[in-house]
């Protein structure tokens, strides 16, 4: 018999970790591994990567994700956060997210990881109830019963228990209505926009934070600034669907990290990521869930937090400010009234930057849990629709590529660089955060 013990994460230990990035350590050069659309499972694939790539071939495949308010990263923070809890009840090498299951140590943490994700996906996806079945079989195809039998159990309390606590956390609520006065400064749909969405993130349950305000960022520099007067003349300059200044590869880079619902959209790029460094640097089971598990909520946490900034101070695109320059009580900026972007605004305000956010989050945990930034690596994008994609391109670590995530906004055209600055310390903060908070050693191991 188990049974389930249920921790909050209030309850929680606020502890510190010392760490070390270790600067002058070799670098080792991997190739990130990308998801096809396989849809069948691989027998003696590692069960994290496996039921990754099924989480991903779910959310790839059209309309089997339900809704279009909801960001699909909360089902990664979900799966891999059960798939953690499962394994760690049966290791217990680190504290617990919610659940912490007694248990004998014989039981398969492979069918622990397996069964809780596989239960929490057809939570959230049951008309793919039957692909998931077939995929447990693979998972469980080989281990003793007996110890498949214990690990099964653990498996589904964490799965539950976690079904259980998300069950009403605020995704599911319709987006309220959001609009500001012509005011200059103020955000307005850009052209090709017709709704505001995803105003109802702020008010969702976070996976960590206390709030989606407890690391706002400060509000954006004034538009007679010298910060402004600068960001604002770059971006118009380079950013410009006519630019003369920006180059060949800007543009590419504009356009690889542009591919929200594609396969080159930020959160298959940096799955795919994890999934290359986690084979390369020999992560064990509970290593491998735990990582997942803390940049899929950090990821979710900051971009929360930086979506709550838009709509706090709700500032104009790059595109409105500089059809709208003659306006902002600034002489050092001046008006295109045809200017437009090199790629198409998203339907919400500019400030804070949303890929800078998500890029310095995943940066910023994958430092941390391998105790250096500077593993150097290359990552392939798919080609997505329209021939995006296809390119390999080569990172000094893990911050240089944040950093090209966000500067490729500027070179789209549809943020300032200040946006940058305060969506990278979203960003960084948040993910600092969630590594000293969650899922950290325990001094004993029980």
């Amino acid at each position: 018999m188990y049974r389930s013990e249920i921790i909050s994460r209030n309850e929680l230990s606020h502890r510190l970790i010392a760490f070390v990035i270790l600067l002058f350590a070799g670098i080792t050069t991997l190739q990130a591994q990308n998801i096809k659309n396989s849809e069948s499972g691989v027998v003696g694939e590692e069960v994290v990567m496996q039921w990754n790539r099924v989480l991903t071939e779910t959310v790839r495949t059209p309309g089997a994700h339900p809704s279009a308010t909801i960001f699909p990263m909360r089902s990664y923070a979900m799966m891999h956060l059960a798939m953690f809890d499962a394994v760690n009840s049966i290791d217990g090498s680190y504290t617990p997210y919610l659940t912490d299951v007694p248990g004998s140590k014989n039981a398969s943490m492979e069918a622990a990881a397996a069964q809780a994700a596989h239960d929490v996906l057809v939570g959230l996806y049951p008309s793919r109830a039957g692909i998931y079945d077939a995929e447990l079989e693979i998972s469980l195809d080989g281990i003793d019963k007996n110890r498949a039998q214990q690990g099964i159990r653990v498996g589904e309390i964490a799965a539950a228990n976690m079904l259980a606590a998300r069950a009403n956390d605020g995704w599911n609520a319709t987006p309220p209505p959001y609009s500001l006065p012509l005011d200059p400064g103020n955000w307005q749909l850009a052209p090709g926009n017709t709704v505001v969405t995803f105003t109802h993130y702020p008010a969702v349950l976070p996976f960590a934070t206390t709030s989606s305000t407890q690391f706002a960022p400060n509000p954006p520099p004034a538009m007679t600034s010298d910060v402004y007067t600068r960001d604002f003349n770059e971006v118009k300059e380079i950013g410009s669907v006519t630019s003369a200044t920006r180059t060949a590869d800007q543009t590419l880079v504009a356009r690889l990290w542009a591919g929200v619902g594609t396969p080159t959209a930020n959160f298959f790029a940096w799955n795919n990521v994890a999934r290359a460094l986690s084979d390369s640097r020999g992560l064990s089971t509970v290593e491998r869930a735990r990582l997942f598990a803390l940049f899929n909520i950090a990821f979710h946490d900051a971009l929360q937090t930086s979506f709550a900034s838009k709509f706090q101070h709700g500032l104009w695109r790059p595109v409105t400010a500089i059809r709208r320059a003659d306006e902002d009580g600034n002489p050092s900026t001046s008006p295109d009234a045809a200017w437009l972007s090199l790629i198409a605004n998203p339907p919400y305000p500019t400030y804070a930057g949303n890929n800078a956010t998500i890029g310095m989050a995943h940066a910023t945990i994958f430092a941390l849990v391998f105790g250096r930034d500077d593993i150097a690596y290359q990552h392939t994008w798919e080609n997505g629709p329209g021939g995006t994609g296809g390119a390999t391109r080569s990172y000094a670590g893990f911050a240089a590529m944040a950093q090209e995530q966000a500067d490729a906004r500027i070179y789209a055209g549809i943020h300032f660089r200040f946006d940058n600055v305060a969506g990278q310390s979203i960003g960084r903060n948040v993910a600092n955060y969630v590594y000293q908070n969650f899922l950290i050693p325990r001094r004993c191991v029980r």
